[in-house]
């Protein structure tokens, strides 16, 4: 994951929020997003150069205004385009699947984890 090409890629995109022990994460699903990003490269499925595009893109996108907070948000939504345009996934299941953890997180009660299962239209 520390590779060279890894870390250059990164860093011509935008810096990482990261601490002196590596990337830092504010929830999990933060780390979820990167780790699903990594492993996808190394599955082949995009180049570190494609993923420096779709992810330059985004905060290209975002507009000065942004002041980094949204880093991983931007991250997320490269990361979904990417898989849609190289052909893993369609937009409109990506779609689907992020209504499905809408649903089940309303579906979810306070302090329980939020499940997939607990969507009410999501096949068991």
């Amino acid at each position: 994951m520390n590779s060279p090409e890894l870390q250059a890629a990164l860093c011509k995109v935008a810096p990482l929020p990261r601490d002196d022990s590596g990337p830092v994460f504010a929830a999990p699903w933060q780390a979820q997003a990167f780790a699903l990003a990594v492993h996808l490269h190394a599955k082949g499925l995009f180049t570190w150069p494609q993923w420096a595009d779709a992810l330059a893109a985004e905060i290209r996108a975002a507009g000065a205004a942004d002041d980094g907070s949204r880093y991983y948000e931007l991250w997320l939504a490269a990361l979904e385009k990417i898989v849609a345009a190289r052909g893993a996934t369609s937009a409109a299941a990506l779609r689907d699947r992020a209504d499905a953890w809408r649903r089940a997180a309303a579906a979810t009660p306070h302090g329980r984890p939020i499940e997939l299962g607990n969507d009410r239209l999501t096949p068991r």
